[in-house]
């Protein structure tokens, strides 16, 4: 062959630069964490630490959950439904035409204390099918009027309840409009019980989301009354059953925190609850219920947290007792690689 023969292009393919192939390519440059080779913890569940963990966790949950039901079980809780019983019997057929209609509606009732009660005792009101976690009801109202003085005008977000007379409400929205306004005085052998209703909302409530320059304005000034009224010469920061009532609830059935008893109640004492009957649960089938409570370590009485750990630690304990007896009636050896399918069916294709 001729030197001078100019060479064919496989070969010039093959003498090209290594470095432009490996520029050229689409790999992904090498790293550890790329190709998954970092140290890495993989823990062998072998029976031991399976029945370990089982065991460590009932050991954990069953005592927590005893403890908490005791909590709740020693929780006094006195519960009095009060909404049909404060209706006289004349106007039992037509319960919505008496709560609108104007008068007294003035109602006592006596409760009973089952059990020594010590301060502070929680005073609740209960509703019930009262649905606050409406998508319409939750959006009316304005939190930046109820913050500041300078955005009384701002009241697009609280249709209907917004203007009255032309005039900007302060507060706005059906929340503040709808406000409980149901009122409770306690006597007990004809002395007067007082009643603290300071620091029953939060903290965070009162100094943040309601200002201490924003006055109510132009409220429940319309021709259909929602509910409570507001005394105008305080601030919305100090009107705490407002607070309370705009803490909107998630479930139709709540309570809302209406004062604080300073007083310790005894076995058998006789309380007499003379309230106003006057917020409108019977367009709705709803229910009005008043609770005096007292609280523990985990708050007041409920059940549900320690039967979840009860349940959850038995079932552990269940677990662990069952593992135990499989392992030492029927022993296998970790790995034991006779339980393989090919191993197993030797004939398997």
């Amino acid at each position: 062959m001729d030197s001078n023969t100019p060479p064919s292009s496989s070969a010039a393919a093959g003498s090209a630069d290594p470095s432009a192939a490996r520029r050229n390519s689409k790999r992904p440059k090498y790293s550890r964490f790329t190709q998954q080779e970092l140290p890495a913890c993989k823990p062998i569940l072998t029976p031991g630490w399976v029945i370990s963990s089982f065991m460590l966790v009932s050991i954990v949950f069953i005592p927590i959950g005893v403890a908490s039901l005791l909590a709740s079980h020693n929780v006094v809780e006195i519960v009095d439904r009060y909404d049909t019983v404060c209706i006289p019997e004349s106007a039992r057929n037509d319960k919505v035409n008496y709560i609108q209609s104007p008068g007294d509606k003035t109602c006592t009732r006596n409760i009973t204390v089952t059990k020594h009660m010590k301060k502070p005792i929680y005073l609740y009101y209960q509703l019930d099918n009262f649905y606050q976690n409406h998508r319409r009801y939750v959006k009316s109202r304005s939190d930046a009027q109820l913050r500041s003085n300078g955005s009384a005008d701002d009241v697009s977000s609280c249709e209907p309840e917004d203007k009255s007379n032309g005039q900007p409400i302060v507060p706005c929205g059906l929340i503040a409009w709808s406000l409980f306004n149901d009122t409770y005085d306690f006597s007990r052998n004809g002395q007067q019980l007082s009643l603290n209703k300071k620091g029953i909302s939060w903290k965070s409530d009162r100094e943040h989301k309601f200002g201490k320059n924003v006055f109510p304005r132009n409220f429940q000034n319309g021709s259909l009354i929602g509910g409570g009224s507001l005394n105008s010469s305080l601030p919305l920061s100090e009107q705490e059953d407002l607070i309370v009532w705009m803490r909107t609830a998630a479930l139709p059935t709540f309570r809302k925190l209406y004062g604080k008893i300073e007083d310790d109640l005894q076995a058998n004492d006789v309380i007499m609850v003379t309230l106003e009957n006057r917020y409108n649960t019977y367009s709705f089938n709803g229910k009005k219920k008043l609770v005096l409570s007292t609280a523990s370590w985990l708050g007041g009485k409920n059940d549900f947290l320690g039967i979840a750990y009860l349940t959850v630690g038995g079932l552990c304990l269940f677990l662990a007792m069952v593992f135990t007896i499989l392992y030492l009636v029927k022993p296998r050896q970790l790995g034991d690689p006779s339980y393989l399918s090919w191993n197993r069916n030797p004939g398997w294709q």
